[in-house]
């Protein structure tokens, strides 16, 4: 590699930072002159990009694709009615007929896995989205003027959190929502907003001082206008992210109250009612175990859960490459102090990759 190509100046007369401005404007001009377009690429195009180089991301975005595909095409692909009876067709295993058996009322658990899908999908994407609008007017509201409008809303997100989970949703679905998924995910939603809430606080606060905000505000723009149109853009990044980590969350609790029987009630199939059941269902006429009623729910609820994170990590590096950065950070110190120089002028180990050449007086 020539010194040119590193930064270094040929003449110790020239500056470096000449040479490298000539360079760079000579290919601008270059590629002007040769009839191409020059593509001024935005940050979400950049995230784009981070994000389908991620290939567990790109691999789990695949799979809820499919996976949320079935289940809101499930009235089409479903062969039954996930409440038709067979008793004819009692605690079968996976067949032609059946994929994956029957329950102990005879009824198809392929259409019944299809339909949990869709019911556990309503679930997390609703609580995923009310408690990310309720979370980012609250953390708006704190971040951006602070004093004791600050202090109490934290103050109640601290509250919030101290709060046994497991035990007020099991008292809450049980007095309030027990039965309905909406019920469900509406007490759900008083317990998720809370992350992003704290999250959008901290961004606010640490823009609500910058220059553009301050220009914004000296140009007569109201406070809405400066927290949702000036600063709420540069929130989206861990917002999104947030977002999307909450719907498997969501998705797991539901599956959890609902298999302790304080969820959603049958007939509405979930993935958590599924599981349930099958611990209640009796062994199979020839004396063996109903393995399929908990194996195939169980499996749909783990690959649910694991695309969801996946992309949640895959938009974490892709809105927020300082994370991945950081991540990084020992294994990048490790490799770099394996590829450590002798310096040639005071022979002592030098860190860096590059050699200054300290210009002339």
């Amino acid at each position: 590699m020539s010194e040119s190509s590193v930064g270094w100046s040929q003449d110790p007369k020239v500056p470096t930072g000449a040479v490298e401005g000539t360079l760079e404007q000579r290919g601008v001009e270059g590629t002007l002159a040769a009839g191409l377009d020059l593509k001024v690429r935005s940050q979400w195009s950049y995230a784009r990009m981070r994000f389908f180089r991620h290939r567990l991301a790109l691999g789990g975005l695949i799979g809820l694709i499919v996976i949320f595909g079935a289940g809101i095409f499930a009235g089409e692909i479903a062969p039954y009615g996930y409440a038709q009876i067979d008793l004819s067709h009692i605690l079968q295993g996976p067949s032609h007929a059946h994929y994956f058996g029957t329950d102990a009322l005879g009824r198809d658990q392929y259409t019944r896995v299809l339909w949990g899908i869709r019911t556990s999908m309503e679930v997390g994407v609703f609580v995923a989205f009310l408690s990310t609008i309720v979370g980012l007017i609250v953390g708006a509201v704190a971040g951006y003027y602070g004093g004791w409008m600050d202090n109490l809303l934290m103050q109640i997100t601290d509250l919030v959190l101290t709060l046994p989970l497991l035990a007020i949703l099991l008292t809450a679905t049980a007095l309030l929502g027990q039965g309905s998924q909406w019920r469900v995910s509406l007490i759900l939603v008083f317990f998720f907003w809370t992350t992003t809430a704290r999250v959008v606080r901290g961004v606010y606060l640490s823009l609500r001082e910058k220059e553009y905000v301050e220009a914004a505000k000296a140009s007569g723009a109201g406070d809405a206008r400066l927290m949702f149109r000036h600063i709420l853009p540069n929130t989206l990044g861990p917002v999104v992210v947030n977002a999307t980590l909450a719907v498997g969350t969501a998705i797991l609790v539901e599956a959890a109250l609902s298999f302790l029987g304080f969820g959603i009630k049958p007939p509405t199939p979930s993935l958590g009612v599924l599981i349930s059941d099958a611990q209640q269902s009796p062994t199979t006429p020839s004396g063996g175990s109903a393995w399929w009623l908990t194996i195939f729910p169980g499996l749909t609820l783990v690959a649910i859960v694991l695309c969801v994170n996946f992309v949640g990590d895959g938009l974490r590096d892709a809105l927020d490459p300082q994370q991945r950065r950081v991540r990084a950070c020992p294994a990048a110190q490790e490799r770099r102090s394996r590829r450590r120089v002798q310096d040639r002028r005071r022979d002592r180990p030098c860190s860096g990759r590059r050699l200054v050449r300290a210009l002339p007086r």
